[in-house]
């Protein structure tokens, strides 16, 4: 039996002589290189933090104590540990435990994590109601370096620092350029700053110094004397300049060091940071020579390490596409919020590194920034998930739209995404993007109306276009063009309107209908913002029964612009169905599974028409 299997709970795991904890760790990598191969998940990320994740639970008791993770996505070790080890297997799957931490699932979840730099923010707020309320319970945040290209991650640093409310913020540093400690005389004092009899003294000389005449300019002035010597040895204060106490770095593999300093940090009475060298993939040496493709993935084989080759999809098409257009025109640029692999543009990198800029975990930046670029006359493509773009709403309005600036949004991910869940899935575009004046939305079904759309986007455009489009490959339709809208099927009872991908749902179900003897048509909308009002009007008032097709939320979707735009017009219908998320969020699970519990799967479309007829009592042909 191994030690892994008498693991229940974070108590079991504070019961464990420290000389088993090595052999826990290598179990835990153990089961999360197997079962991520089977589940699909983030690898990489989950195997640098097993140490630090279980020196947490050794010192920290998580079910009082709140452990608020930054994105979340290297939750797996601490949801092993806290009695979720057997439900592993179903792991980001409908039904199963989500990837990311999520406080309806167990009582250790603080908080929901699924973007990135927000974690110290509630932390701060967590530390704020404990002290108001009288409480008892540490708060730690628990953020990689990533986190800190996003200036939010800096908000709360910069207020927790200040506050004085005593928390924990733990850096986990896994390739983040910090400048390093170099020498023994650093090493020195590496160690001795994080002895408890340093901290003591620290914090006793505080107090002091606050109750004595003139206490306040000596420690001042031997605080500042302090800060000189201390950045001529360690090169960096950036942390303790807001107001933390530093302590680090340690090495995040070692448990014996990261329980010692823990505690340390645990004991202090005043914000903490604690500095965590981590590896990335670490125990796995396909993930640790190659760190990137290991982060997330879909499977793969554990013994040889080897990933399923890609297939074409909507990120890959468009990062092709953008490349071909900047090779004829010098002005196109291309942005990135941190997601090089995952918008389709590491090719466009590498041929035009000068005009490629990937600026981290900040969404809204980019937006800015692209705008900047636009008024000066170059024309940037900005790529970016739509759960992501959700984050630079403001900047959308202010530094773009307003100006009507040339920006080419790339929103990849739009709709469903799967078994990320709730915090990635793109439903909420749609409706934010059609209400920005001056902002047109495009929706291709296929690769080659991606092509053509980006094209037009870029070459014929002079203001802001945003093109939305899918996670993965196209359907069974994949024409071109750059219609508004285009008429796919004549109907004589019903005309489904839709966009995306879904035409492809829509065309299966007008199959099935017809096999039933009801005639739907299908008008595929290739602009949601303008909308093609005539071709809309013209088919509603033909049939006079309209069923609205979208994978977005119900507030502010295209069914309700159509059924405004129908009823202002006096057209009258018999009937007018939206088929669309609702007003909810969506769990986890495959994209298949999600259309069925949302209502948008063919089967759903086919039964919403079929009540519809039979209900209005037109008999079947």
């Amino acid at each position: 039996m191994g030690i892994l299997e008498k693991i229940d709970s974070p108590e079991d795991i504070r019961r464990l002589d420290e000389s088993e904890l090595p052999e826990l760790c290598r179990e835990l990598r153990q089961l999360v290189v197997y079962n991520t191969s089977r589940t699909g998940g983030h690898l990489a990320s989950n195997l640098g933090v097993v140490e630090l994740t279980v020196a947490i639970h050794r010192v920290f008791d998580t079910s009082k104590d709140r452990l608020v993770f930054d994105v979340g996505h290297q939750s797996y070790i601490h949801k092993i540990l806290t009695g979720r080890r057997d439900d592993m297997p179903g792991i980001r799957s409908l039904g199963g435990i989500s990837g990311f931490p999520k406080p309806g699932e167990s009582v250790h979840d603080a908080f929901v994590a699924g973007h990135a730099s927000s974690a110290v923010s509630a932390a701060l707020g967590m530390a704020r109601a404990r002290t108001l309320q009288g409480e008892d319970y540490h708060v730690i945040a628990l953020l990689g370096d990533g986190a800190l290209t996003g200036g939010l991650a800096y908000e709360g640093l910069s207020n927790a620092g200040d506050s004085d409310e005593p928390m924990i913020v733990i850096l986990n540093d896994n390739g983040m350029s910090i400048n390093e400690n170099v020498g023994g005389m650093a090493r020195y004092l590496s160690r001795q700053r994080m002895k408890r009899s340093y901290i003591s003294f620290k914090n006793f000389y505080r107090r002091i110094t606050k109750k004595i005449p003139g206490g306040k300019k000596l420690y001042d002035w031997t605080h500042r004397i302090k800060t000189v010597l201390k950045k001529a040895i360690f090169h960096c204060s950036m942390f303790e300049d807001m107001g933390f106490a530093y302590l680090g770095p340690v090495d995040g593999h070692n448990i014996k060091a990261l329980v010692w300093a823990l505690k340390i940090a645990r004991d202090s009475n005043e914000p903490v940071l604690l500095h965590v060298i981590t590896q990335k993939g670490k125990g796995y040496k396909y993930a640790e020579e190659n760190p990137d493709s290991f982060h997330g993935l879909t499977g793969f084989d554990p013994v040889t390490g080897k990933v399923p080759p890609a297939s074409s999809s909507f990120s890959s098409v468009f990062g092709e596409e953008l490349i071909k257009i900047a090779e004829k025109d010098g002005r196109v640029t291309a942005i990135t919020a941190a997601m090089p692999a995952g918008t389709g543009l590491l090719d466009f990198a590498k041929r035009f590194p000068e005009r490629f800029s990937d600026v981290g975990i900040a969404e809204g930046h980019a937006a800015v920034m692209a705008g900047g670029e636009a008024h000066k006359g170059l024309i940037p493509v900005y790529a970016v998930y739509s759960t992501f773009l959700q984050r630079a709403y403001d900047m959308l309005i202010q530094d773009i739209a307003m100006c009507s600036e040339h920006v080419v949004l790339a929103v990849d991910r739009a709709g469903l995404v799967g078994e990320d869940g709730e915090t990635h899935h793109g439903v909420f575009d749609v409706s934010f993007l059609t209400s920005i004046p001056n902002m047109t939305v495009l929706a291709p079904s296929s690769f080659q109306e991606l092509r053509d759309m980006l094209d037009m986007a870029i070459e014929k455009f002079d203001s802001p276009v945003a093109i939305r489009y899918p996670r993965g490959g196209e359907g069974e339709y994949s024409d071109g063009g750059v219609d508004d809208s285009k008429l796919l099927l004549h109907g004589s009872d019903f005309t489904i309107i839709t966009y995306g991908i879904l035409v492809n749902t829509a065309l299966k179900a007008s199959r099935e209908l017809r096999e039933k003897g009801i005639d739907v048509g299908i008008l595929k909308l290739g602009s949601l913002k303008p909308l093609d009002a005539g071709a809309i009007e013209r088919e509603a008032a033909r049939t006079g029964r309209v069923l609205v097709l979208e994978d977005c939320l119900s507030q502010g979707c295209i069914g309700e612009r159509i059924a405004a735009l129908l009823m202002a017009r006096g057209v009258k219908l018999s009937s007018f169905i939206m088929k669309n998320l609702g007003d909810k969020f969506m769990t986890h699970g495959s994209v298949d599974e999600l259309m069925k519990i949302g209502g948008i799967d063919c089967k759903s479309v086919v039964q919403a028409i079929t009540d519809e007829i039979e209900v209005k009592g037109k008999g079947m042909k």
